[in-house]
């Protein structure tokens, strides 16, 4: 399951500066083009609830790729890591959506995914579907091939097609995710917008 900002303040503070001297209307931005040419890294302001526990997404882009890195906790201060998954890839911004306001379709491929396990507790494990995906604590593994828990192999499933959308004070917002975190075509594309990630860099 990222996914950076362009500040439209800033560019239409510089447009109008430009535009000033020979009198015209500065021209809004266009927010299909902002997302396509997002650069920087966005990350969960803090970790937010997902389900029983907390997550804390991190987006990297760069240049028409990006990539995700996500821990899962047990404890919202991020103490009790229960797994981190990393994907990435290219992607692509298409037309805006038909379901939700202000949000474009996007589909952001996952060229690799991996996993590492944080719990050192066999039950805690198993109890998030980790126990028969061959991890060692504290060691990454590559997924792609074999898939694990909810994440099929990149064969099968090697596309997000996901929502994304810029607010107003320049956060990102991807969509809701469902519970079996299932977003392989089209057709399962979220129909609402998780809470934004921010800039930090």
């Amino acid at each position: 399951m990222s996914r950076i900002r362009i500040l439209s303040s800033i560019i239409l503070a510089a447009v109008a500066g430009g535009a000033a001297a020979v009198g015209t209307s500065p021209p809004a931005a266009d927010p299909a083009q902002s997302l396509r040419t997002l650069q920087g890294r966005y990350t969960s302001v803090a970790p937010e609830p997902w389900g029983a526990a907390y997550g804390f997404r991190d987006f990297a882009f760069d240049r028409g790729r990006w990539s995700l890195r996500f821990t899962l906790s047990l404890d919202a201060a991020g103490r009790q890591p229960v797994f981190t998954f990393r994907t990435g890839g290219g992607y692509r911004v298409l037309d805006a959506s038909t379901r939700v306001p202000g949000a474009f379709d996007a589909v952001f491929l996952e060229e690799a995914k991996r996993v590492t396990l944080h719990a050192d507790d066999p039950a805690l494990a198993a109890a998030f579907g980790l126990d028969r995906c061959g991890l060692a604590v504290g060691v990454e593994q590559d997924i792609s091939v074999r898939g694990c828990a909810g994440w099929k192999p990149v064969v099968q499933c090697g596309e997000d097609h996901d929502l994304l959308a810029l607010d107003a004070d320049g956060g990102l917002r991807f969509g809701v995710r469902p519970a079996d975190n299932d977003l392989c075509s089209a057709d399962k594309r979220p129909t609402a917008l998780l809470p934004a990630v921010r800039r930090v860099d």
